[in-house]
């Protein structure tokens, strides 16, 4: 009767560590997107591509971004082993200036926390760049 307890019990501990040795892995193309110049009230939305290289079912639980300028979307459903997904960025091109935001990733995978990056600068072509050199100073005028 001892043995049959012993062997239950050893079978027990090699399921329960099986069970743990499943996680899911979330691999990112990028970790940065990168805008570059653009034109103001232009297109805003960008992908970021990522795989689940793990060997269970990724979840993707919450996507925040650091500015409400910046609207992430997420994947609904669950990735499966070895498929990809996509987590769309939308940044509201109306704003002039430099782009550096943050987007917060929190998932099930081996790594719960992923930190991706936008960057670029948005730029007012119609109006004339304060930048631009003026036919006198104001001295000679």
């Amino acid at each position: 009767m001892k043995k049959l307890f012993t062997i239950l019990f050893i079978g027990l501990v090699s399921l329960a560590i099986n069970a743990q040795e499943k996680v899911a892995k979330i691999e990112f193309k990028s970790d940065v997107v990168d805008y570059g110049t653009i034109e103001k009230g232009s297109n805003g939305v960008r992908v970021f591509e990522f795989t689940n290289t793990g060997n269970a079912p990724l979840i993707i639980s919450n996507v925040t971004s650091s500015c409400g300028c910046t609207i992430p979307k997420k994947p609904e459903g669950p990735i499966l082993p070895g498929k990809t997904g996509e987590i769309e960025v939308k940044y509201d091109t109306n704003r002039v200036n430099p782009i550096r935001k943050t987007i917060t990733v929190i998932s099930n995978a081996d790594t719960p926390t992923v930190a991706l990056k936008i960057k670029g600068e948005v730029v007012d072509t119609k109006s004339g760049s304060v930048l631009e050199k003026k036919e006198k100073s104001v001295v000679q005028q």
